[in-house]
Order: structure tokens, then sequence, then C-alpha cells
């Protein structure tokens, strides 16, 4: 099984942005030396807690640090970006590192309503179809001519490059169907809302046709996962990430915690039934009880590769976390 990296930069209570991309870059390489297949980074804007708010610039310096691994998006929040922009974006970045680039794309903002405005210089937003946006970049990629008169007479230069991996990502199922039909990867986010299914894969795959970006369809789902070498650890390093989405249900988003100020966090009894909810959407247990567990999944919802998130607030536990994975994994 390809075993990969979902990395957000997230900042712990305590830390800096800085420190942040810093570890980005420490666990990129961790990862090279690991075999793990590829790494992404997410988008996010106006997240004091997260600092991966431009994941192409990220990968563009991670690809120079790394010699293997696949780098990309998970990704690009299409809405705010022209497709002429992000064809010469990712043209570029396949140019600088064949065959190691990934082209993912979002349906989401990436933020609130008010780093919408922003993004878009306080214009009103345009209900543009993200499906169409998503078609016509991958022509530009492509230096095809587009079913879009307005991006006919230009060229998404460097031109005639090799073109990257190109997926689509989803929460709900939504976007089975467009994935497959426009021939690039489904990429699922089972630790949004944990409403994977068979289902939604095999829609996938019965509308995919195969494309240059793409000739076979391709399945990843997105876990959060902690490991740790006793069942107890792992709970004690998994509660402030726990407690991170609980905050986050609230329309908060602060740093996450350390295990011991966890530990002391006064919970309700409804905070305590929500959490226990939102354990499905978190993998927490030792390396051997959450592979077997990972394995089995694969299984039983045909998908080709697992993406690992571990917010942990300790980069050290955060690295432990896919050091382990890739001892039971990959080894």
């Amino acid at each position: 099984m390809k075993l990969s990296i979902l990395d957000q930069a997230p900042i712990p209570k305590g830390s800096t942005s800085t420190d942040a991309l810093q570890f980005t870059k420490d666990l990129a390489k961790l990862g090279d030396e690991l075999g793990y297949h590829r790494l992404w980074m997410a988008e996010h804007h106006s997240a004091t807690s997260l600092s991966s708010s431009a994941p192409e610039v990220t990968i563009a310096h991670l690809a120079a640090l790394t010699n293997r691994i696949r780098l990309g998006t998970g990704g690009v929040m299409m809405m705010h970006y022209s497709p002429l922009k992000m064809a010469e974006v990712f043209k570029t970045l396949s140019a600088l590192a064949p065959d190691r680039i990934d082209f993912g794309v979002g349906r989401a903002p990436g933020g609130d309503h008010l780093s919408i405005q922003a993004l878009a210089q306080g214009r009103a937003s345009i209900p543009d179809d993200q499906y169409d946006k998503l078609a016509t970049t991958l022509q530009l990629l492509n230096d095809q001519k587009t079913n879009d008169p307005l991006y006919n007479q230009v060229i998404a230069t460097p031109h005639e490059v090799k073109l990257p991996e190109a997926w689509l990502l989803g929460s709900s199922g939504n976007s089975a169907r467009q994935a497959g039909k426009q021939g690039v990867g489904y990429s699922f986010a089972q630790f949004f809302n944990g409403e994977m299914s068979k289902e939604i894969f095999d829609t996938y795959r019965h509308y995919f046709e195969p494309s240059y970006f793409m000739p076979k369809p391709e399945i990843n789902v997105s876990y959060a996962v902690t490991v740790a070498e006793t069942k107890d650890e792992a709970e004690y390093l998994a509660l402030p990430i726990d407690l991170s989405r609980l905050f986050l249900m609230r329309g908060q988003m602060p740093q996450t915690f350390s295990p011991e100020d966890a530990q002391a966090y006064p919970l309700t009894e409804m905070d305590k039934a929500i959490l226990e909810k939102n354990r499905a959407l978190h993998l927490v247990g030792t390396p051997k009880e959450v592979s077997e567990q990972l394995l089995k999944e694969k299984e039983e919802f045909g998908f080709d590769e697992v993406m690992v998130n571990s917010n942990q607030y300790s980069f050290e536990a955060r690295l432990n976390v896919y050091r382990l994975l890739a001892k039971e994994l990959l080894s």
C-alpha cells in the first residue's frame, strides 16, 4: 500500500509560524528517507494555528530539499485563482521537478468569508462552476484549446513541459463523478466527516475516463492519525488534536494545546459526548492496531493509498508517528 503525508504546518502553542514551516522541511526529508510516496501541503487562510497558506510555494522549496518523494497540493483552493495562473504555476513546478509534482485542487474556500473577500480584493464573488474551472485549467496545462474563449488566445507557459499528476479533493462524495469524468485522481478526506463509502469510490471508477494526467483511476484517503508505542501514550498524545476539532466546531482555531494542558482542560458532559463521537474521525492506538485498521479499510472500501495527517503538539511526536507507521507498513 502506498503511504503518504498530508501536512497543514500546524503551529502548536508556544511555537511560531516560522517554526512550523521549518518543521515541515524536516518532515519532508524524513518522508523522503522512509519511503513515503508523496507529501501534500494544504491551503488555509487567516488561521493563526496553521502556516500552510501558499502550498505551491512550500512544495517548490521542499522539492529542492528532497530526492524522491512526490510533492503536491492538498489542495489549491481553486475558487480564488485564475485557470491560467494555476496552469502556469504547476507547469513551472513540473519543469523544475519533473515526475515529482501533483496538482491537487479543492472546491472549498480554505478560510472564512472575510478571507474569501480579501483574496478577491473585495470584489463580489463570481459564482463560476468549479468543475468547469478545473477542466479549463487541465486544458491549459496540456497546451490545448479550452472551452472558454477567454483563455483561447493565451498560452500557459512554460510551454511543452511534462505535466503533473492531477487530483480533485472531496469529503462528501459530490466530486467523485467529476473526478472520474475529467480523468484525474480522487482524494477523499475521511478525517473531515468520516463519510467514506464503497459507493462513492465505485461511482468515481465507473465514470473514470483515462487522461494524460491519470491513465487509470487512483484513490487516496486522508486520515487523522496518532500512534505511539502504547495505547495509553497514544491516547495522551491524541487529546490535544481532539480538542482542536472540538474548538473548530465552535468556530475557533486556537493553537494546539500541550498534552498536559489538554488533560487539565475543563470538559463539560456535552464536550465529552462530542469528543467520543468525533473519535471515529481520528485513528488512535499502537502502530500495529492502526496499521491493521488501515489495511482492513483499504480492502473493504477499495482505495489505493493512505495519506496521514498528524498534528501533534510536539514535533518529535509528529515525526515519531510517521516513523512508526513506516516501520509497520513500508518495511
